[in-house]
């Protein structure tokens, strides 16, 4: 796995990302949804497996799930779980920061 830097610091990733509202990221040509929930960052492939909605366009409901904007389908933000079993599971991604920056593994 390799560590991208996407902010300078935990602060600045804070200051740019809104609670609650889904960010797309495109990193090494992946497109990842970056989410701010409850004071934890978490990262989620963008891509609905459903039929392929991208999800940063869609919102967080109150059980911190991300909800696709084209169906409504509903996945657990914290394990990429899909909340109804017709669908496959989101692949996740780690988040992590230090005193050298803000990161997510790829």
């Amino acid at each position: 796995m390799e560590w991208i830097k996407i902010f300078a610091s935990d602060t600045e990733a804070r200051g740019r990302i809104q609670t609650g509202k889904p960010q797309l990221l495109v990193i090494h040509g992946k497109r990842i949804c970056l989410v701010l929930h409850e004071g934890n960052f978490r990262a989620v492939q963008d891509s609905c497996t459903h039929n392929g909605g991208s999800l940063s366009q869609g919102h967080v409901n109150y059980l911190g799930e991300i909800v696709c904007p084209w169906h409504g389908y509903r996945f657990d933000l914290r394990s990429g779980r899909a909340c109804d079993s017709s669908s496959h599971d989101l692949k996740t991604y780690p988040v992590k920061s230090d005193d050298s920056g803000f990161f997510i593994g790829i």
